[in-house]
């Protein structure tokens, strides 16, 4: 039996902040020098389609479809996996990200509102996906670390 510890929200959210600092400034500093005909925006946070949306999109398929983990992820140690704990592949990481990089706000509030206690936004559910804390052991089974003093 496999045990998977699902992540809290607040560390899927400092994850999500560390994401869009790391990426989100260099593309809004590009996109701030395009012309305003690139961004397509109903009620703001609702629908968001932008040149920086589709960026998001991109990388979070990228590297949640790739190794689990965007940068944000890597550095709280928490994943995208499948329901059992499976990677996820490209196709999965393309459907849960799309709720994340444009219908972030709906997105989140069904999850909470509609599946309360599942630590899943509406786009994890739709895509199988879960996001999980990834407790490696520090040290491998059967071997034991020994620090000299200095």
């Amino acid at each position: 039996m496999v045990t998977l510890y699902l992540a809290r929200w607040e560390t899927r959210f400092w994850a999500w902040l560390i994401d869009i600092i790391l990426v989100g400034l260099p593309v809004w500093a590009l996109s701030d020098r395009l012309p305003p005909s690139w961004e397509f925006t109903i009620d703001p946070g609702l629908i968001s389609i932008s040149l920086s949306s589709v960026v998001f999109f991109l990388y979070w398929t990228l590297f949640e479809g790739y190794r689990g983990q965007s940068l944000g992820k890597m550095a709280l140690k928490i994943r995208v996996t499948g329901r059992a704990g499976e990677d996820i592949g490209f196709g999965a990481a393309a459907i849960q990200s799309f709720g994340k990089a444009f219908l972030l706000i709906p997105d989140c509030l069904i999850g909470w509102l509609a599946m309360p206690g599942s630590k899943q936004r509406l786009f994890n559910r739709i895509s199988g996906t879960v996001v999980i804390e990834t407790r490696e052991a520090e040290e491998p089974e059967g071997v034991t670390y020994v620090k000299q003093e200095e």
